[in-house]
């Protein structure tokens, strides 16, 4: 036995090997190892003289265990037995009937249902990247190239919008990938496989889809997605040992139809999941999702991830939900319908997979009969077209074949209706009724011969037997067989009663493997149905998001925007979505913008927790949710086409790549400068704050100019330093708003209204009280503020009373031509040594202590 396991796990190293032994599945050596502490399994021996370390688990119970190690990120082959036990002469023979990774889990009891779990393969070929992906749970498998400078950035953001639980790539694409997302923290929950692209890849998928090209997908030009593709199915196909995989077509998708959104993108503007990525718990899904089915919510999440760039198909996205809206009684009758729906498209991967059990076709049939009953409600409407009689089909197979309430196992009987096979049920009267059958033959022999005191009786060695005492052998019949002679009695067997006990003896196994040929016949058979059925899931699906968001556009005060191809963005009484939902009712302030091709660079000036990030956050929501086809928080709204959104919010360090707060920023304010285009809308919160003052200022204007002079993308910067409020004298498209502030004397309070013009002054003290800094803080504070604005203002004084302001200030002019200042100022020799010194520190390789030390310089120069 041993030298049969080393034999089968030589060829599946990379494995842990499920071996089956009767009951149990056992594992090996390091297999037992990892699985003992993986799953709290107790460690022992196979025996003392091998010394081997064992450990198993119940077959029965596999699944569980199966999915916590994939969980973790192994590879779990099960080998079983192939041949019956009873026929098997030496060894009973074993192999691995399929191989289980991250990626292909097949058993979807131990997968979220609203989640799709995706196996993708990637291929980098200089700035071209080809993605295939499958889940072999639905038979999904789509396929789309990206050309960029940015391989980087927007590779990283498809990898986020797809969520795969495993990716294949080549050795290239292996170094590449791993230290991505090591360096964008991603790696976990990822498994990454190296896997050669295949020779061939081409010829392997027309022969795999049983096509004459490829074209009938769109991708026979397209030879690196041909790769990517290939690769990834022919890995799925092996990994099932030669069982069928419920893929039936390509899809591509184009990127030139998408709405680019990138990694940072979708964190910071919580599309899928919170901030934190915990949870979709105050995210955009959260606020949409009220599905009924969980098809339903994972086309939906697929939807916001994929923002439409075809008017077109946003606006028949639009009439749809419309429809939905202005049909109050049916829209709540079709999502009370939806409830009765299971998931068709797991179902029908599990049909293919050859794992469905009785129970996923009776649910099937439930589904189909509640699916024929929204299509006679939705009286042929284009939205749900589905092949009404094929379905049909399907439902009277399942209803006339399998019980109301099939047990779990497929292989212990219980599954198949009385009435539908004669064999069948002759097993099943015999198995039910076998001792009234033997008492029958019994009374018939006992008026056949005259003997009442005939018996028949059953014992192991010959079965069931006739008993007759010697005093009545005289009236044995000829057709008796002797069998035994015993003291007082004869022992005899008749041929009715052989035959009989065969049945009986072998009734229960017979009805068990016929059950399980039977089933396997009707799942045969609904296979040629698959596409109807694949068909219906996507219907039911889409009719679920369709009424879904018609329902949170009337739940929530939504309106249709308006989609045009012109450069506009007109937003009136605007909400942030999410954050309406976490605030009490009524309390949201709604807000407005107003860009077109006159104005599209909007400098947003106000203090921290004013409000800025909300405002800019719910308009880059609402052109999302826009673009879905959904309806959005406003009282009206206007929106051109918009192909990128890019943001750059927050700060932090990012210790693991050694990466400090500014350079993270310069790197993500780079990827946008070199990817936006006129046509996409950027927002971009306090930068240069990473650095000096001067230096943040100077970039920070640097950067707008390049966007207003060179982009022209509609864009949104916030800042608190109001001195960048000049930039509106520069850009003749620039434009300034502000978040109005009520002052008076005791206290000032932020109104969260967005107003136009610009803050003359910052706020930070009163947002220091706000966040709760001891009173004593906040005191001092004030103290020191009005002393620095006093010295400010001599300075100002003793500068002509010229402004040190960031544009035109006398300041600025000297520093930039380099030269001393002028004589005529009256400039004492304290006052050279003073400017001198501070022209000669390089404050950004000042250390705490070198800046105290000059500080004390200054102070006594000026004493």
């Amino acid at each position: 036995m041993m030298k049969q396991y080393n034999e089968i796990k030589a060829d599946y190293k990379d494995s842990i090997l499920f071996y089956r032994m009767g009951d149990f599945y056992e594992m090996f050596y390091e297999d037992a190892k990892i699985a003992s502490k993986e799953l709290g399994l107790t460690l022992t021996k196979r025996n003392k003289k091998t010394d081997v370390p064992l450990a198993g688990i119940p077959y029965h119970s596999a699944a569980s265990y199966i999915a916590k190690l994939v969980g973790k990120g192994y590879k779990v082959a099960i080998c079983e037995q192939v041949e019956d036990p009873k026929q098997a002469k030496g060894i009973v023979k074993r192999d691995v009937i399929r191989i289980i990774t991250p990626g292909t889990i097949i058993d979807t009891e131990y997968l979220d249902e609203k989640v799709n779990n995706y196996l993708l393969g990637i291929l980098i070929d200089n700035k071209k990247i080809a993605l295939a992906y499958v889940d072999i749970t639905t038979g999904e498998f789509r396929v789309s190239e990206m050309n960029d400078e940015n391989v980087g950035y927007k590779l990283l953001g498809e990898i986020n919008k797809i969520s795969p639980k495993e990716i294949l790539t080549d050795d290239k694409g292996y170094s590449f990938l791993s230290q991505e997302l090591e360096n964008h923290r991603m790696k976990d929950g990822i498994s990454l496989q190296k896997m050669s692209a295949i020779r061939n890849s081409e010829k392997y998928l027309t022969e795999y889809f049983n096509i004459q090209s490829l074209e009938s997908f769109g991708i026979a030009d397209k030879e690196l997605v041909i790769k990517a593709a290939a690769m990834i199915l022919k890995y799925v196909v092996e990994l099932q040992k030669g069982k069928e995989v419920p893929v039936t077509k390509i899809t591509y998708t184009s990127s030139e139809d998408i709405m680019e959104l990138n990694l940072t993108t979708q964190k910071n503007l919580d599309i899928i999941s919170n901030w934190r990525g915990e949870s979709t718990n105050g995210s955009l899904l959260w606020v949409l999702d009220y599905c009924k089915s969980s098809m339903g919510s994972r086309l939906l999440k697929k939807i916001i991830k994929n923002p439409l760039l075809d008017i077109e198909k946003i606006k028949r996205r639009q009439e749809h939900i419309g429809f939905f809206i202005n049909e109050v009684l049916l829209r709540e009758e079709i999502r009370e319908k939806l409830k009765d729906i299971y998931d068709i498209e797991r179902i029908i991967g599990k049909l293919v997979l050859e794992t469905v059990n009785g129970r996923d076709l009776v649910a099937l049939k439930q589904s189909i009969r509640s699916s024929l009953e929204l299509y006679k409600m939705l009286k042929g409407h284009e939205l749900f077209k589905i092949d009404a009689e094929n379905l049909v089909n399907v439902y009277n197979l399942i209803e006339k074949i399998i019980v109301e309430d099939p047990p779990f196992s497929i292989r212990e009987g219980g599954i198949i209706r009385d009435g539908y096979n004669k064999e069948l049920d002759e097993l099943r009267d015999i198995s039910n009724h076998g001792k009234d059958y033997i008492l029958k033959i019994e009374t018939e022999e006992r008026e056949k011969t005259g003997i009442k005191g005939l018996k028949i009786k059953y014992n192991k060695v010959f079965g069931y037997f006739i008993e007759i005492t010697k005093a009545n052998v005289e009236n044995v019949p000829d057709y008796y067989i002797r069998k035994q002679t015993l003291t007082n009695a004869e022992r005899y067997i008749v041929p009715e009663l052989k035959t009989y006990e065969e049945k009986v003896l072998n009734a229960k196994t017979r009805i068990e493997t016929l059950e399980y040929y039977l089933f396997k016949e009707l799942t045969n058979e609904i296979k040629k149905y698959r596409e109807s059925l694949q068909d219906l899931g996507y219907k039911i699906g889409y009719l679920d998001v369709i009424t879904n968001l018609s329902h949170v556009a009337i739940k929530n005060g939504y309106v249709k925007p308006e989609i045009t191809e012109e450069s506009t963005l007109e937003i009136l009484g605007g909400r942030h979505p999410i954050i309406e939902k976490l605030i009490p009712v009524g309390e949201f302030v709604k807000n407005k913008v107003i860009l077109d091709d006159k104005k599209n660079f909007v400098v947003l000036t106000g203090p921290n927790m004013s409000g800025k990030s909300t405002y800019m956050k719910q308009i880059a929501l609402i052109i999302i949710m826009s673009h879905i086809g959904s309806y959005v928080p406003a009282d009206y709204a206007r929106i051109g086409l918009v192909d990128r959104i890019f943001t750059r919010i927050g700060a932090s360090d990012d210790l693991m790549t050694g990466q400090s707060t500014f350079m993270l920023e310069m790197s993500e304010v780079a990827n946008i400068l070199n990817s936006a285009t006129s046509k996409s809308f950027i927002i971009l919160d306090e930068i240069g704050r990473g650095t000096s003052t001067f230096d943040g200022i100077s970039i920070a204007t640097a950067i707008s100019e390049y966007i207003h002079d060179k982009i022209g993308a509609k864009t949104i910067f916030a800042t608190h330093y109001h001195e960048l409020t000049q930039l509106c004298d520069k850009l003749d498209r620039a434009e300034n708003y502000r978040i109005e502030v009520e002052e008076n004397d005791k206290e000032i309070k932020f109104l969260r209204e967005i107003v136009k013009g610009g803050a003359d002054k910052s706020y930070g003290i009163e947002v220091a009280r706000l966040a709760g800094l001891p009173k004593e803080i906040l005191i001092n504070s004030k103290k020191i503020l009005k002393t620095l604005e006093e010295r400010k203002n001599i300075i100002e004084k003793k500068l002509g009373g010229e402004q040190m302001m960031l544009f035109g200030s006398l300041v600025q002019e000297e520093i930039k031509k380099e030269e001393p200042l002028k004589e005529e100022k009256s400039i004492s020799k304290e006052e050279e040594l003073i400017i001198k010194l501070l022209r000669d520190v390089d404050i950004n390789s000042l250390t705490p202590m070198d800046a105290i030390i000059k500080l004390n310089e200054l102070k006594k120069l000026l004493n």
